[in-house]
């Protein structure tokens, strides 16, 4: 599959059928966490697969599940992270980013769904899974068979800004 063909087919699952992921699955999707890149190659990223019954509730205290039977809390470690000397911009955030679309795109060509959730609680995550002060919960990916199957990849004919409207060349605003 081409590379375009798979990005329009990744879409967000806010609904799963709670059927568990199997074990080459998920491996094939951390191993492409783990060959993300990241700012001077820090790989700032620390994950906490969440596949137990009793941690989903915990994950569900700070943020709905969708009956996702896999919860994956992306997190950054701060010893790890580079930080911009100019204005301290921490790369982690964005290595993260980079981390978990690889993960989505992963799962995506597995036919399994996912959604990335950074509107959480952070402190219930850190104290439910009983992170170190310099571990930062910073994503939560849900995985698992998306409900109601996958929407068309043609939909980002409609749903997506044209190229003109978010792209500029030599400077803002020069079309």
């Amino acid at each position: 599959m081409e590379f375009l063909e798979l990005a329009k087919q990744r879409s967000t699952t806010r609904g799963f059928t709670g059927r568990a992921i199997d074990e080459g699955d998920l491996d094939y999707i951390l191993s492409a966490a783990r060959v993300a890149p990241t700012a001077c190659n820090r790989q700032p990223q620390r994950i906490i697969v969440v596949r137990r019954p009793e941690g989903i509730l915990k994950v569900g205290k700070a943020y709905q599940t969708f009956n996702a039977p896999c919860v994956l809390i992306v997190c950054r470690d701060a010893r790890d992270a580079l930080v911009r000397p100019f204005d301290g911009k921490c790369s982690a955030d964005l290595d993260i980013g980079i981390v978990c679309d690889h993960m989505m795109l992963a799962a995506r060509e597995r036919g399994i769904g996912s959604v990335l959730v950074g509107l959480f609680d952070p402190r219930i995550i850190a104290q439910e899974f009983g992170l170190p002060d310099y571990i930062e919960p910073t994503t939560l990916l849900f995985l698992g068979c998306p409900e109601k199957g996958f929407p068309s990849p043609e939909r980002h004919a409609t749903e997506r800004k044209p190229l003109e409207e978010t792209v500029m060349y030599e400077g803002y605003g020069e079309k």
